[in-house]
């Protein structure tokens, strides 16, 4: 009777033990599960935030696309409002008021030309102006290349352009011819045009020497030096 109520008390005691280990084992389970799941719930959000991101990056893309097409479309205005100023028709002579003046110093040498846009829309004076100086010599004025600019002189309505012209190398010389007017043309442009020569007693010309500058936005000195 003893011996079995001992071996009953020692098989609950191993039941409960075993009962005890099962659950210890079950409630280990699940503490690495619940770890596991907010570790994966963490990473959705972050996922789902990432999504967001590169939305936003798309957006943004498609933003900086347009922004890049509308500064592409002013690009294009302001190259077409270039390409218009450099294909300007040709200035004429009823386009511009053409005046000559003695450059500053003895012995006068040589003549500044100016040409002033007086047409009130943009024209393009082309290479260097065709002078007739003398009835005697119908050639032209010949031109010196070292003066010729880099890209094409465009006339705003009101803009001048210079040209230099040189008449002799100076001093008294029995070449030399006096001259109070001359004629002049401009290249690619109708018509004549007719100079009245500074001063009272004019200008004096030598055909050996006499040459003449590229029409010019500036006066340059040190291209137009000859």
């Amino acid at each position: 009777m003893r011996t079995s109520r001992h071996r009953s008390a020692l098989l609950a005691a191993a039941t409960t033990a075993a009962l005890a280990l099962a659950l210890t084992a079950c409630g280990g389970e699940g503490t690495g599960t619940q770890s596991a799941g907010p570790a994966d719930n963490s990473s959705a959000p972050a996922a789902a935030g990432s999504s967001q991101d590169a939305g936003a990056t798309k957006d943004t893309s498609k933003d900086t696309t347009a922004a890049k097409t509308t500064g592409n479309g002013s690009g294009t205005a302001d190259s077409t409002g270039g390409d218009a100023a450099a294909s300007a028709p040709a200035c004429t002579t009823e386009d511009v008021a053409i005046s000559a003046a003695r450059q500053d110093g003895p012995p006068y040498t040589h003549l500044v030309l100016t040409a002033k846009n007086t047409s009130g829309h943009s024209c393009t004076i082309k290479g260097f102006p065709k002078i007739q100086f003398l009835e005697s010599h119908k050639e032209d004025v010949p031109a010196v290349a070292k003066s010729k600019p880099a890209a094409p002189v465009v006339l705003e309505a009101g803009a001048p352009a210079y040209a230099l012209v040189k008449l002799s190398d100076g001093g008294t010389d029995e070449e030399n011819e006096p001259v109070s007017a001359f004629a002049l043309w401009l290249e690619g442009g109708d018509g004549m045009a007719t100079v009245n020569a500074p001063g009272e007693g004019g200008i004096a010309v030598d055909p050996a020497v006499w040459a003449t500058g590229y029409w010019t936005h500036e006066l340059r000195n040190g291209a137009d030096e000859f």
